[in-house]
């Protein structure tokens, strides 16, 4: 495992947040303004049901570098936490997100903290910097895996399981002259790997 503990072990030096493999974590904590909770739980409910649009999803696959990300009112409606996962450096995240559909709703949601000067604003990368906190303790489930590379198993995993689905594969392993192929461990193990 490569989770960093203790000491502050991150693959950007020069910002805060750790990194666990490819993956890196950003928790941002800010003041809601003053009578606006309500309107940020809105604008979050907003956001969640703009979560399964089909250009926020489009737009988070050209991003293709956020694993995940929420967003909690607390602190009896006084603070906001927004954390995320993401792979690569953390200026091109902040930079990526500004340039989308994301940006738009990133500023919705962030007008309702106080000093937010907007995702486009050329200070909002101090903003962030200033009401950001690395995590104690920072651990990936898949620490070598990059968004990237996850979609692309997924294609890979539905392709195959398309295969396995067919009667010309079922054929192909009964077929004597590939019995060779067929009792070959890595095949078996392939096998052995999509029937789990």
């Amino acid at each position: 495992m490569t989770a960093a503990t203790g000491a502050a072990r991150t693959a950007h030096p020069e910002r805060p947040g750790r990194s666990d493999g490819v993956c890196s974590e950003f928790t941002v904590f800010t003041r809601i303004k003053p009578g606006e909770a309500d309107a940020l739980r809105e604008d979050l409910t907003w956001l969640g049901d703009a979560a399964n649009d089909e250009n926020v999803h489009a737009a988070l696959r050209q991003i293709g570098t956020l694993h995940d990300a929420r967003h909690v009112i607390f602190d009896n409606d006084t603070r906001f936490m927004f954390a995320s996962v993401f792979d690569g450096s953390w200026d091109t995240y902040i930079d990526d997100f500004a340039q989308t559909v994301v940006g738009a709703r990133f500023d919705k949601v962030f007008s309702h903290s106080e000093g937010f000067p907007g995702i486009k604003d050329p200070g909002v990368k101090d903003w962030f910097l200033a009401h950001q906190e690395p995590a104690g303790v920072f651990v990936s489930a898949y620490p070598d895996l990059t968004v990237q590379q996850i979609y692309k198993d997924h294609r890979v995993d539905d392709a195959f399981q398309d295969v396995l689905d067919t009667d010309e594969f079922r054929a192909a392993l009964d077929n004597p002259a590939n019995a060779e192929l067929v009792a070959a461990p890595a095949f078996q193990k392939l096998l052995a790997e999509a029937s789990a």
